[in-house]
């Protein structure tokens, strides 16, 4: 494992707070102008400029997820009570009340202002701007465990026990597309292109999918399930994103060969004593960054090296996420720590 490098610094300390508990979830306005903040005691506070504007205050329930619409107009926020609350600006326009299902998924459509999130096993779509109910959707097998709208807007997937089902955003009344690969789907995402959908599965394997070709390739032999998994947003050298997946305290890099019957490579990535909390890719850029519960914040270079550990959080890491033009670094701490860094050299 490494514990220091010889390379210069990339990141540097830019801003720090704390928050009463775990931090959930941190997601960027398409802008980049604002950081939305949530945490297990139920807090939403918004980071802008290096002032925090607070829309909740503690409740004692957990917000599991939060996310800005793709025009920054509405912020979404849901979790332990099941309510999924849409705020405009710093107004509170929506409370929608789904008690006793705890709702922990929601992701806006590319394109337009309908926010989508698990009602058990619905998936309920709502349109913000007439602020009414689009379609709710029947999963069937299980309770949703995972969902992605296409980069495009035109399908959205599900996940959970049994695999995937994917909607026709053009025709919600047609049958889904179901990918039924015997165990259950843990996480899942659409690359930024379109082009495949991959799921990380409780059976230890990772399924990715070519969009309309009805042959998955399946990749297994990781040493538990599969956390979390992220697609970067530029190619490699025969036009195909690389997917990064986490299980226990490892990360494997996945890149398309050209020779169809090969499939994909694995690049393995070890420097973590815990488990992995979250990972995810630098905009334009094959760098990957790695939140663990050890406490530490790995930045992987484009060599697959670590070339840089951050730390400042006084037990594990929880969870991460990238500015949008790739300026900032926030990472949210397990006893309830925001920190942000901003980039020093690219």
């Amino acid at each position: 494992m490494n514990f220091t490098t010889d390379k210069p610094e990339q990141f540097t300390p830019y801003y720090s707070d704390q928050l009463t508990d775990y931090v959930t979830s941190l997601k960027w306005s398409t802008s980049g102008d604002k950081l939305a903040i949530a945490s297990a005691a139920g807090e939403i506070i918004i980071w802008e400029n290096q002032e925090i504007t607070n829309l909740q205050t503690a409740t004692g329930k957990s917000i599991d997820c939060i996310s800005f619409s793709v025009d920054d107009k509405y912020l979404a926020a849901a979790g332990q009570d099941g309510t999924v609350k849409i705020w405009r600006g710093d107004q509170l326009i929506t409370t929608l009340e789904n008690a006793p299902i705890w709702v922990d998924k929601l992701a806006w459509h590319p394109i337009n202002n309908y926010v989508a999130f698990n009602l058990g096993r619905y998936l309920q779509i709502w349109d913000a701007d007439t602020e009414e109910v689009v379609v709710t959707l029947n999963f069937e097998s299980s309770s949703i465990l995972d969902l992605d709208w296409r980069n495009d807007g035109q399908y959205i997937a599900v996940s959970g026990y049994k695999g995937l089902k994917v909607w026709s955003s053009e025709d919600w009344d047609e049958e889904p597309y179901v990918f039924d690969h015997g165990t259950v789907s843990v996480a899942m995402g659409w690359s930024k292109d379109g082009k495949y959908l991959a799921s990380g599965n409780m059976d230890r394997s990772v399924m990715v999918l070519e969009w309309g070709n009805p042959d998955p390739w399946i990749m297994r032999g990781f040493p538990g399930k599969i956390r979390q998994l992220v697609w970067s947003e530029i190619a490699n050298s025969i036009g195909a994103p690389l997917l990064a997946t986490s299980s226990v305290d490892g990360i494997v890099v996945w890149q398309k060969l050209a020779d169809e019957n090969l499939g994909w490579e694995s690049q393995i990535l070890t420097n973590h004593v815990d488990i992995i909390n979250a990972i995810a890719y630098q905009p334009k850029s094959t760098l990957i960054t790695s939140a663990g519960a050890d406490g530490w914040l790995c930045v992987w270079n484009e060599n697959e090296e670590v070339s840089q550990i951050l730390t400042g959080v006084s037990g594990g890491f929880s969870t991460l996420a990238w500015h949008p033009q790739g300026k900032f670094l926030a990472a949210g701490g397990e006893q309830g720590e925001l920190l942000i860094w901003s980039i020093t050299n690219d």
